[in-house]
């Protein structure tokens, strides 16, 4: 992508919560963003970094991460355009729980913690939109230590690919398009299991019918055979 082509993305409008702002409110928030492209692998925000900065993801993709004490790296969760890292610093002022590094090459634009709470309170519609954020990261959280807690190795790779496919398609689809396709490594780290595991899920979901490859896509054929599968164990 071309300096130029950068300079023009330099827009808020897909960011999640500031779609529901006008055009003149979103463009004064603009103004007031430090905008940075971080190449992939670099750092965005380091854990325990005594900093309350609110990044927003305008392309690109970001992983937000941690490492167990034996070095293993835990991934949480990937991040795309729209969506926004930082948040929880900035609202409490705690050092940061986790490190975010740019999976790719990745433009952001951030506001300091002053400016960040400012926003939110001078549009409501910012700040019911961040809560929904909130809201829905300690839904998943909440979901994800469940099975971590209650599923085998194998059920909870059946609930990763579960919830990628319905971030992909909707909540309501049958099928999904998964593009590029889940590295096994990360996806692993996302489920505390090894790779060679989800290896072997992939090839008995494939085997399934449930899922198969497409060049550089994972199709998922059938997402509610899926779901029923991970609602069997989950107990609902």
């Amino acid at each position: 992508m071309s300096a130029r082509q950068e300079g023009r993305d330099r827009s808020l409008a897909q960011v999640e919560i500031f779609r529901e702002l006008a055009d003149d409110a979103r463009r004064r928030i603009e103004e007031r963003c430090r905008w940075r492209t971080y190449a992939a692998q670099e750092t965005v925000i380091a854990r325990e970094q005594d900093s309350h900065e609110v990044h927003f993801i305008v392309w690109g993709r970001v992983r937000v991460l941690d490492y167990a004490a034996s070095g293993r790296e835990v991934a949480f969760d990937d991040i795309g355009p729209g969506g926004s890292v930082g948040e929880l610093a900035a609202i409490d002022g705690g050092a940061r729980s986790a490190s975010v590094v740019a999976v790719q090459r990745t433009l952001t634009a951030s506001l300091d913690q002053r400016t960040f709470l400012n926003v939110l309170a001078d549009y409501p519609e910012a700040g019911l939109a961040t809560m929904r954020r909130l809201t829905r990261m300690i839904r998943q959280a909440s979901e994800r230590i469940m099975d971590l807690s209650a599923l085998g190795a194998n059920n909870r790779v059946h609930a990763e690919v579960l919830r990628l496919a319905r971030e992909a398609a909707g909540p309501d689809a049958e099928t999904a398009r998964l593009s590029p396709i889940p590295v096994h490594s990360e996806v692993a780290s996302r489920v505390s299991t090894t790779r060679e595991t989800v290896a072997r899920v992939f090839s008995d979901l494939t085997r399934a019918g449930i899922l198969r490859k497409e060049r550089n896509v994972l199709v998922v054929d059938d997402i509610p055979a899926l779901a029923d599968m991970v609602a069997s164990v989950r107990g609902g």
